[in-house]
């Protein structure tokens, strides 16, 4: 291949290069589409006011996904309580006080590294940990706690990003008018990145509260016939309560299954909206 000839390949491979992504993307909409269809077709019979207020049943007629909702709603609270303040404090001290050395590096990498683990890994390690070695047993704080240290790395990069945005102007400024460090990060760095730190602990919490293999790790219930009243209850979720449904041999509970799927959609597609608002309308523009 000649010198000149490596300019014109290059070229074609640049045009080729274009619609290829957008055969992917088109690829991938209709995929998404066909399955949203085939499962609003499939659960949108079975949802209504006595299908999200009551609970599970043998009987399809009789099953609601009430005690799910609860429980992932449990699950939502609690574990934003455990990793909010536990993440956004990890960011603000790497970004603001740790020194920048060897040590620090190593924390960083090691926090991207957990950020990409599969949450498999997460559950066997709170089975480990929480289950068996705190003996709390499968209750709901097992659960959230187990959850937290899967989405722990995501809140604590995204807080990071968000931290490091704001224009070190503005420290500066709050340094010469006298305010401490403390201060500074109180009143100027935390607002200025309120809203993207908002934001990705919503799309953090998003993930959560999708995840079904942590959940089966550490023995979630199937069939839960009552709604937990404390943090050390037994537990289903959503996704649990699906994945049951799905592994039933009558067609009637496929159905239930697409349902629960809506119901998780919509709370998703809440929590995502949340986080756009936040994202576009609350955001400082400097």
């Amino acid at each position: 291949m000649t010198s000149t000839s490596i300019p014109v390949l290059h070229k074609v491979l640049d045009k080729a290069f274009s619609p290829i992504c957008i055969l992917a993307t088109f690829v991938g909409i209709v995929m998404l589409g066909m399955l949203l269809y085939s499962t609003i077709v499939n659960g949108l019979p079975w949802f209504d006011w006595q299908f999200l207020t009551s609970y599970p049943s043998r009987i399809p007629e009789r099953a609601g996904i009430l005690p799910a909702l609860v429980g992932s709603i449990w699950l939502l609270i609690l574990t934003a309580l455990i990793a909010i303040p536990i993440g956004v404090g990890t960011a603000i001290y790497m970004e603001e006080y740790a020194p920048k050395n060897v040590i620090t590096r190593i924390l960083q990498i090691n926090i991207y590294n957990l950020a990409g683990v599969p949450s498999i890994v997460y559950g066997i390690l709170g089975l480990a940990l929480f289950v068996r070695w705190m003996t709390l047993g499968r209750c709901l704080l097992a659960g959230a706690l187990t959850l937290s240290l899967v989405i722990l790395p995501i809140v604590i990069i995204a807080s990071q990003e968000a931290i490091r945005a704001v224009p070190n102007s503005l420290r500066e400024a709050s340094y010469a008018l006298g305010a401490t460090k403390w201060q500074t990060i109180r009143y100027v760095v935390l607002p200025a990145s309120l809203s993207g730190i908002l934001t990705s602990v919503i799309l953090a919490l998003s993930r959560a509260i999708g995840e079904a293999a942590p959940l089966i790790m550490i023995g979630a219930l199937t069939f839960v016939p009552f709604l937990p009243s404390s943090i050390f209850d037994p537990f289903t979720a959503l996704p649990i309560q699906i994945f049951n449904w799905v592994s039933r041999p009558q067609e009637e509970f496929w159905g239930l299954a697409a349902a629960g799927i809506l119901v998780l959609l919509a709370l998703l597609l809440t929590m995502n909206s949340i986080a756009v608002y936040i994202r576009y309308k609350k955001r400082i523009r400097w």
